[in-house]
């Protein structure tokens, strides 16, 4: 894995890899919507609102991986230092945010005939807010550090104390007394009829694919923008230096 940390090496396998995974699981992830919006019959319970767990449940679990690429990115920085671990937990960020805010509207739209109301402070719900507010500080952080050209430690020891909320989520319906389901899906084992499970399983890897192309393609962009950044500043140099100190320079060469 070091040897993809140089930029050079990153870069050549990112330019084909973005594309499969983003075209890819853009495929996979439409279709397996489109199956779980159309194909699938209505649940005996929960009615035709079954449907927006094909959006809701992928959308939760990228927005709590999202956290955890972060984590990992983070710790890969301060220990290894490896340059592009915080390109890489910048990339994860909007996207997992994005995913983070979907699932948090699409539990709500669930909610409302559910539970009879959009919100209720419950331990899910609470925990997956918090991460919301999270990835919005995180964001806060990377950009001031960019900005005026701070170190990224703060950011990335901030990516590590927040993925503490992870396994808060993942075990508050466990936890605490939750108007929340309990876990569908657990190691070995599932609670959901196969007619669900399998194209819920199916937008999971879709969205999955997707993510991971979405954030290459954030993580080139990034680090092209740093290498004008850095071009722009040699530039401004070479500008800034007196004609009588570049002649100095290039006799005592």
């Amino acid at each position: 894995m070091h040897i993809y940390a140089n930029p050079t090496r990153f870069l050549s396998l990112a330019k084909w890899l973005t594309p499969l995974l983003f075209w890819s699981g853009l495929v996979i992830a439409l279709g397996a919507v489109g199956w779980g919006l159309l194909a699938v019959p209505p649940d005996r319970l929960m009615g035709e609102t079954v449907r927006i767990l094909f959006i809701h449940v992928p959308a939760a679990w990228l927005g709590m991986g999202g956290w955890a690429g972060i984590a990992i990115a983070s710790a890969m920085l301060l220990i290894w230092k490896h340059p592009l671990a915080a390109i890489a937990a910048r990339a994860i960020a909007v996207p997992g945010m994005v995913f983070c805010a979907i699932c948090l509207a699409t539990g709500s739209i669930w909610g409302r005939p559910t539970w009879g109301t959009w919100w209720e402070w419950d331990g899910r719900l609470t925990s997956m807010l918090v991460l919301l507010f999270l990835y919005a500080g995180y964001l806060a952080l990377t950009e001031a550090a960019s900005r005026e050209g701070g170190s990224s430690r703060i950011a990335a020891i901030f990516g590590m104390v927040g993925a503490i909320n992870v396994p808060i989520i993942n075990r508050s319906v466990v936890w605490w007394n939750s108007l929340h389901q309990p876990p569908s899906i657990t190691a070995g084992k599932s609670a959901i009829e196969a007619t669900f499970l399998v194209p819920l399983l199916v937008a999971v890897l879709g969205f999955s694919l997707l993510f991971g192309g979405i954030v290459l393609m954030r993580m080139r962009t990034l680090i092209a923008e740093g290498q004008v950044e850095a071009r722009l500043r040699r530039r401004a140099l070479e500008d800034e230096t007196p004609p009588a100190a570049a002649g100095v320079a290039m006799e005592q060469a």
